[in-house]
């Protein structure tokens, strides 16, 4: 169950959740995380995500005002799912039913937010230009920082082909 959290806890990334609500960086690993803090270190990763796609799919002034439908839909999306996560690591006693029940809500959470980010990113793409478009499809598809496909739109891992820099 555990793993599949975690799977799914980066399959949020793309909604500019990626669900982080565990310590910040400069905290020991296994070190818990004040409430405060985990929620200041989510809301800065979501502001970071928004920055480094406003930046990679070279947005444009006449593209701003469907950029920031996009990234509001990331900014409440990530609000929820953080608000999620944070209530599972709250509740450290469950039974396998409760557990199971509060995962599930997890995923109707996400399903529901990437349905909302697709509808908001839908007029933003239809408005990019071909090289732009060949951005989004490169930056959506290739990944995280290493290249997996669980931090959507996170780049790092492969750069953009030559024509579309």
């Amino acid at each position: 169950m555990k793993k599949a959290l975690v799977m799914l806890a980066t399959a949020v990334a793309m909604s500019g959740a990626f669900a982080q609500t565990s310590a910040p960086a400069s905290a020991p690993m296994g070190a818990p995380a004040s409430a405060p803090a985990a929620k200041a270190g989510h809301e800065r990763n979501v502001e970071d995500r928004i920055a480094y796609l406003h930046t990679q799919l070279k947005i444009t002034p006449a593209q701003e005002s469907q950029w920031n439908a996009f990234t509001d839909v990331m900014r409440n999306n990530g609000e929820t799912m953080g608000q999620l996560f944070q209530q599972r690591k709250a509740n450290t006693n469950l039974s396998a039913i409760d557990d199971m029940k509060q995962y599930a809500t997890i995923a109707q959470a996400h399903a529901d937010g990437m349905k909302k980010l697709v509808d908001a990113f839908d007029p933003l793409y239809s408005s990019f230009s071909p090289e732009q478009k060949k951005l989004a499809d490169v930056t959506f598809h290739q990944g995280g920082p290493e290249g997996d496909h669980r931090h959507h739109g996170k780049g790092g891992g492969k750069k953009a082909p030559a024509a579309a820099e």
